[in-house]
């Protein structure tokens, strides 16, 4: 996939959740490959409802990859909710990654295979008596691309057990059309699900806690963790959820690069994601019998029809508000109270920018113009460019972005929430994390879009000095110490209390031992007087 410098702005930031989360991961597509899985090591046989599995004992981690979860969602099963796959009785060898789902080939893996439903699970070496708490990952990547990535090192320093899912992607995970009845769309998020399901039934026999689940992930991971926390079909399947930079998409709906689909937004409901298919149909000559000739179209004109989904034909590539796996969008369910019983991590990077940037005082102009409209001159107004150093129309543009599309937003979704189950708010302030391969070194980021993964997992070959070592200590225990008890604040690192009306407490992560909790981010970011009445749903606040 060839990107120009506008579509590689937010398909690269994504592609940090990779790289953030693999490790020493491999990014290539799995058992696509033609290489035989590597042999099981001894006494690693578990028997799943499904089947017998095995996998590695390495020194630290015993690890099971790519086990089959659902299905493959081929041929009928394309379009369709996803199903229990097809039992075996010998052992499957577990010790390679799983196919990557459908994607373009370039910042992700690529992939054309549609047989990709499947999970890794990652255990201590040495778990001990006791059940452990899940973690569950929900990768990034817009939805429409990357795959699961080794989240070992929080198998290894905070004593918890990984399950990493791949799920169905862009059109393969959400195209509605009216041939798939009543309902269609969110196949990404029931793929999920089904993935919540499998640990509720079968993570027991691996030393976990199947009362005790965390999902968690970054940027369409965090939204999905938003979406789950509005799905009625998700009741019970888990207790915590984290969402790391699940605000990111244009606060008045002109973005460039994504389709609606972030923990704020309004999203497509299901007429207009129905007539979003039609001529996604159309585009590729399936008007007649659309849905029986949508299921023959080869993955490769089904992917380059789609696209990054932002064209008129390109049909729905990221959730809808379809009516049973999300009755509204996570936006407006926060708002009105309807949300499912779960304790929440939630919060972004305060200097988020997930569109272009602004070279000159023209560019900082034209973009403040087309972005906000009829609020253009008080936008103007409120970051004028005489208010900040060189290079001042980056810095600005970058703040008026940070500030309306992700710190804004996610403060008033951490206010919503607030009022109906625990919610832990976060603002990443570290400046100083190593930058991503999709940054200009040259430029002054300050803490971009998912910065934190960058330390939780640090990337092969990134070193982190002492201040930095510190914050990406803190954060593993943060992260799995909420997963183990619900409450983030354990040894090591600062007091952390939840975000209420009374206390809008929110903890500013920093390095060198420096985070600390305040109330002061709305004010800074011009939260109240400026962006917030301008937000999605703001009628219900």
């Amino acid at each position: 996939m060839r990107l120009d410098g506008k579509a590689g702005v937010a398909l690269a930031a994504v592609a940090l959740v990779a790289t953030s989360l693999a490790g020493s991961a491999s990014m290539a597509g799995g058992r696509a490959a033609a290489a035989p899985p590597p042999a099981c090591s001894p006494d690693t046989t578990v028997t799943t409802d499904d089947g017998p599995v095995c996998g590695i004992a390495g020194p630290d981690v015993r690890s099971w990859e790519g086990i089959r979860f659902g299905a493959p969602p081929v041929g009928d099963l394309r379009w369709a909710p996803p199903r229990r796959p097809a039992k075996w009785t010998k052992p499957f060898a577990a010790t390679a990654p799983g196919n990557a789902c459908p994607q373009l080939a370039g910042l992700g893996p690529g992939s054309e295979t549609e047989d990709c439903l499947n999970l890794n699970v990652r255990v201590p070496a040495n778990p001990g008596s006791k059940k452990l708490p899940v973690m569950v990952q929900l990768h990034g990547g817009g939805f429409l691309i990357l795959q699961a990535q080794n989240a070992g090192r929080l198998v290894t320093e905070g004593h918890v057990i990984s399950v990493e899912v791949n799920y169905r992607l862009g059109i393969f995970g959400f195209l509605a059309h009216s041939a798939y009845g009543e309902h269609a769309g969110d196949y990404g998020l029931q793929d999920q699900q089904a993935a919540l399901r499998w640990v509720q039934r079968n993570i027991a026999k691996f030393g976990g806690d199947p009362h005790n689940v965390t999902i968690y992930g970054a940027s369409a991971g965090g939204s999905s963790v938003c979406d789950h926390t509005a799905s009625p079909t998700a009741a019970g399947l888990f207790q915590r959820g984290i969402s790391q930079n699940g605000e990111y998409n244009s606060l008045l709906g002109n973005d460039i690069q994504w389709q609606a689909q972030d923990c704020k937004a309004d999203l497509p409901d299901e007429e207009q994601a129905q007539q979003a298919g039609a001529r996604f149909a159309k585009a590729l000559g399936c008007e007649s019998d659309a849905g029986a000739c949508l299921r023959k179209v080869p993955v490769a004109t089904l992917l380059k029809q789609a696209g990054n989904g932002m064209k008129p034909d390109s049909g729905t590539i990221a959730p809808i508000v379809n009516g049973t796996t999300l009755p509204m969008s996570p936006g407006e369910a926060f708002a009105k109270g309807r949300v499912n019983k779960v304790a929440l991590m939630h919060g972004v990077a305060r200097d988020e920018v997930q569109l272009p940037s602004a070279s000159t005082p023209e560019d900082y102009r034209k973009m403040v113009a087309q972005q906000y409209g009829e609020h253009a001159k008080e936008v103007s107004e409120s970051y004028p460019l005489k208010r900040f150093p060189n290079p001042a129309p980056f810095l600005a543009y970058r703040t008026v972005v940070a500030d309306s599309n992700s710190v804004c937003p996610a403060l008033l979704n951490d206010e919503r929430l607030s009022r109906h189950i625990p919610v832990y708010a976060y603002e990443m302030d570290d400046t100083d994390v190593p930058p991503a391969f999709f940054l200009d070194p040259a430029k002054p980021n300050g803490a971009y879009h998912v910065s934190e993964g960058m330390l939780l997992t640090p990337p092969p070959g990134v070193q982190l000095n002492p201040n930095q070592k510190v914050l990406s200590d803190q954060l593993v225990a943060q992260w799995t110490g909420f997963a183990r008890t619900g409450n983030p604040t354990v040894d090591g690192t600062p007091q952390w209390d939840p975000f209420t009306e009374r206390n809008p407490v929110v903890m500013s992560l920093n390095a060198a031992g420096d985070s600390q909790l305040t109330t002061e981010i709305p004010r800074q970011h011009r939260c109240d007087g400026l962006w917030n009445p301008l937000a999605p749903f703001a009628q219900h606040r």
